[in-house]
């Protein structure tokens, strides 16, 4: 019998959770509804990139540990059943709660007494009681439990097991039985009730995200009075401890981030100024950028490059990175824009020579790490990461 189905198991979070318990002893299948990921899957190639799992999938497709199906009829003959579905935000930045709904509608045939519900991804707070409470109603007799992903996208196999899991269960029963599942995983397991579970999660991404609105506020500060931010970084965090956690500026994007502190300012009644404050500022990065450098190059008259569409470096993912609103608003403000990554390919992208031979000036809009050695011919590169060797941070 396989012991543990996961709902979205080819993606960014169910697919490393499902490769760890496999890894485990445990004998998982990945349900997902994109066929040509589960082809891929089963072949034994990950559909993108995560430290350690391009080793561990066809071991564990070997033993027999490991399967991906899109067949929902394989959530009978499990005994947990983990999803990853997440709650997003609509076009107002509120969060669209059908989308459990939609969820509990689709599978609850497939749901069996007995089972225990694990939901993995951020929810919206009160989301695990909601959902409780729905599966009552419908005389869905499963334990359910709330048990947040943690990791970074891209080291995901290895995080999950060295970083403590939060395990909030909504019964007694449905808490001892969820807390001996991520034992399997590490020994460092913290219980809490799901409603302080939900707000850790969302705690710790808004926090993230404000950090890094900080740093980039203060890198606007610093060049509107054509400082360099990194030698007050440098200075602000060289042999300090009480600044070593301090980023660099940047583009703060990525499928997480943003929405998560959304989602909080809605909890917060819209009163979450702090949040908002951040959003603004680093949603309002990219403009600023192109406004600075509109005031120092003719841009109109130029063909200009991002290098790096991804929404962080080293990264495969282009899901909500700030590089696309960038080359947005330079459409609006150059003659031509160029794009290249070499992790993700999309419409229209060139290579990285061509970029550099056919472009007078380049963004630097993810910090993939082999700009630090890459060939730019001299042409200006605006890098507010620090991402390259003599790249311009004054812009």
């Amino acid at each position: 019998m396989t012991d543990i189905a996961i709902i979205g198991g080819c993606g960014h979070v169910g697919l490393p959770l499902g490769l760890a318990f496999a890894r485990a002893g445990k004998h998982v299948v990945g349900l997902d509804i994109d066929t040509a990921k589960v082809a891929r899957t089963n072949a034994g190639v990950m559909p993108f990139f995560d430290k350690g799992a391009d080793e561990l999938l066809p071991k564990v497709l070997a033993s027999g540990h490991f399967r991906c199906t899109d067949d929902p009829a394989c959530l009978r003959d499990v005994k947990v059943v983990i999803t990853v579905v997440g709650t997003p935000l609509d076009e107002h930045l509120n969060p669209r709660f059908e989308v459990y709904a939609d969820l509990i509608a689709a599978d609850r045939t497939f749901l069996r007494p007995g089972q225990l519900l694990v939901l993995r991804s951020t929810v919206y707070p009160g989301t695990t009681e909601r959902i409780a409470h729905a599966l009552q109603r419908s005389g869905v007799d499963v334990d359910l439990a709330f048990c947040p992903e943690r990791v970074a996208e891209g080291v995901a196999l290895e995080e999950i097991s060295t970083l403590p899991q939060i395990v909030a269960g909504t019964t007694p029963r449905a808490q001892q039985r969820a807390e001996e599942l991520f034992r399997t995983l590490t020994p460092d397991v913290l219980p809490m009730q799901p409603l302080a579970a939900e707000l850790t999660k969302l705690f710790n991404n808004t926090w993230r995200y404000i950090q890094f609105a900080t740093a980039n506020q203060f890198f606007m500060i610093a060049n509107e009075f054509g400082l360099d931010f990194y030698d007050i970084h440098r200075a602000m965090t060289e042999k300090y401890p009480r600044a070593k956690s301090f980023p660099k500026a940047g583009f703060a994007a990525g499928p997480c981030l943003f929405k998560d502190t959304m989602q909080l300012a809605t909890f917060d009644n819209n009163a979450f100024f702090l949040g908002h404050s951040a959003m603004l500022v680093n949603e309002g990065l990219p403009n600023y950028l192109v406004r600075r450098a509109a005031a120092r190059w003719p841009l109109r008259d130029l063909t200009v490059g991002i290098a790096g569409m991804t929404f962080k470096g080293d990264s495969d993912d282009p899901r909500e990175s700030l590089a696309f609103k960038l080359k947005k608003v330079l459409e609006r403000e150059s003659d031509t824009v160029l794009c290249s990554d070499p992790h993700y390919q999309g419409a229209g992208f060139v290579g990285f020579d061509e970029l550099v031979q056919r472009c007078e000036l380049i963004f630097i809009g993810a910090p993939h790490s082999v700009y630090k050695t890459a060939d730019f011919k001299g042409k200006a590169v605006i890098d507010i990461w620090q991402a390259t060797k003599g790249g311009i941070s004054v812009v």
